[in-house]
Protein backbone atom coordinates (compact mmCIF):
# COMPACT_ATOMS: atom_id res chain seq x y z
CA UNK A 1 0.00 0.00 0.00
CA UNK A 2 1.15 3.42 -0.79
CA UNK A 3 0.16 6.43 0.34
CA UNK A 4 0.75 9.61 -2.28
CA UNK A 5 -0.20 13.55 -1.34
CA UNK A 6 -1.34 16.54 -3.67
CA UNK A 7 -0.75 18.87 -0.98
CA UNK A 8 -1.43 22.70 0.17
CA UNK A 9 1.40 25.01 1.25
CA UNK A 10 1.78 28.37 2.38
CA UNK A 11 -1.79 30.71 3.56
CA UNK A 12 -2.46 33.92 5.82
CA UNK A 13 -4.50 33.53 8.53
CA UNK A 14 -7.93 32.88 8.10
CA UNK A 15 -7.48 31.48 4.45
CA UNK A 16 -8.13 27.84 3.52
CA UNK A 17 -6.13 24.85 2.03
CA UNK A 18 -7.44 21.37 0.86
CA UNK A 19 -4.79 18.45 1.55
CA UNK A 20 -5.64 15.50 -0.33
CA UNK A 21 -3.99 11.90 -0.42
CA UNK A 22 -4.75 8.85 -3.09
CA UNK A 23 -3.70 5.00 -1.69
CA UNK A 24 -2.87 2.64 -3.96
CA UNK A 25 -2.60 -0.93 -3.59
CA UNK A 26 -4.32 -3.07 -1.57
CA UNK A 27 -7.57 -0.62 -0.12
CA UNK A 28 -9.85 -3.18 -0.09
CA UNK A 29 -9.00 -3.89 3.57
CA UNK A 30 -8.84 -0.22 4.87
CA UNK A 31 -11.28 0.60 7.78
CA UNK A 32 -10.75 4.21 7.95
CA UNK A 33 -8.38 6.96 7.19
CA UNK A 34 -6.96 10.26 8.67
CA UNK A 35 -4.60 12.93 8.80
CA UNK A 36 -2.22 13.76 11.50
CA UNK A 37 -0.13 16.85 11.99
CA UNK A 38 3.33 17.83 13.62
CA UNK A 39 4.50 20.96 14.65
CA UNK A 40 8.24 22.43 15.11
CA UNK A 41 8.73 20.47 18.71
CA UNK A 42 5.98 19.26 19.54
CA UNK A 43 4.97 15.71 19.40
CA UNK A 44 2.49 13.95 16.48
CA UNK A 45 -1.25 14.82 16.46
CA UNK A 46 -4.11 13.19 15.58
CA UNK A 47 -6.49 15.63 13.50
CA UNK A 48 -8.95 14.01 11.80
CA UNK A 49 -10.61 10.55 10.55
CA UNK A 50 -13.02 8.97 9.17
CA UNK A 51 -14.81 5.37 8.15
CA UNK A 52 -13.23 4.12 4.64
CA UNK A 53 -16.75 3.02 3.29
CA UNK A 54 -19.25 4.40 5.26
CA UNK A 55 -17.98 8.54 6.03
CA UNK A 56 -18.62 8.73 9.94
CA UNK A 57 -15.86 11.01 10.79
CA UNK A 58 -14.49 12.11 13.83
CA UNK A 59 -12.39 15.23 14.64
CA UNK A 60 -9.74 16.70 17.31
CA UNK A 61 -11.50 19.51 19.12
CA UNK A 62 -9.63 22.20 18.20
CA UNK A 63 -10.48 21.79 14.20
CA UNK A 64 -14.28 20.76 14.74
CA UNK A 65 -16.47 23.04 12.97
CA UNK A 66 -13.48 24.43 10.82
CA UNK A 67 -11.34 21.32 8.96
CA UNK A 68 -13.30 18.71 6.93
CA UNK A 69 -11.91 15.38 6.46
CA UNK A 70 -14.08 13.22 3.46
CA UNK A 71 -13.16 10.39 1.03
CA UNK A 72 -13.94 9.81 -2.94
CA UNK A 73 -13.66 5.64 -2.59
CA UNK A 74 -13.71 5.49 -6.50
CA UNK A 75 -10.56 7.71 -6.36
CA UNK A 76 -8.97 6.18 -3.20
CA UNK A 77 -8.74 9.35 -2.02
CA UNK A 78 -9.17 11.05 1.23
CA UNK A 79 -9.33 14.74 1.38
CA UNK A 80 -8.69 17.61 4.00
CA UNK A 81 -10.68 20.67 3.41
CA UNK A 82 -8.78 23.19 6.19
CA UNK A 83 -11.15 26.71 6.43
CA UNK A 84 -10.28 29.33 8.75
CA UNK A 85 -6.87 28.54 9.44
CA UNK A 86 -4.84 29.78 12.28
CA UNK A 87 -0.83 30.14 12.50
CA UNK A 88 -1.31 27.28 15.17
CA UNK A 89 -2.11 25.07 12.65
CA UNK A 90 0.99 25.36 10.99
CA UNK A 91 2.58 21.80 10.91
CA UNK A 92 3.84 18.84 9.09
CA UNK A 93 0.39 16.81 8.01
CA UNK A 94 0.52 13.16 6.78
CA UNK A 95 -2.66 10.84 5.85
CA UNK A 96 -2.77 7.67 7.38
CA UNK A 97 -4.69 4.56 6.66
CA UNK A 98 -5.67 1.18 8.93
CA UNK A 99 -6.95 -1.27 9.08
CA UNK A 100 -8.11 -1.99 12.69
CA UNK A 101 -11.23 -0.31 14.13
CA UNK A 102 -10.40 -0.17 18.42
CA UNK A 103 -9.49 3.19 18.15
CA UNK A 104 -9.52 6.59 16.29
CA UNK A 105 -6.65 8.34 17.01
CA UNK A 106 -3.90 5.37 17.46
CA UNK A 107 -3.43 1.76 15.34
CA UNK A 108 -2.82 3.12 11.30
CA UNK A 109 -0.82 0.79 9.42
CA UNK A 110 0.09 2.60 6.44
CA UNK A 111 2.00 6.74 6.17
CA UNK A 112 2.02 8.51 3.49
CA UNK A 113 4.75 11.84 3.33
CA UNK A 114 4.87 14.73 5.33
CA UNK A 115 3.77 18.33 3.74
CA UNK A 116 4.58 21.46 5.48
CA UNK A 117 1.38 23.84 6.07
CA UNK A 118 2.17 27.06 6.89
CA UNK A 119 -0.19 29.42 8.28
CA UNK A 120 0.92 33.00 8.51
CA UNK A 121 -0.03 35.40 10.83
Amino acid sequence: VQLQGVWGGLVQAGGSLRLSCAASGRTFNFWKMAWFRQAPGKEREFVAAIRWSVGIRYYTDSVKGRFTISTDIAKNTVYLQMNSLKPEDTAVYYCAAGTESSSWTNSYDYWGQGTQVTVSS
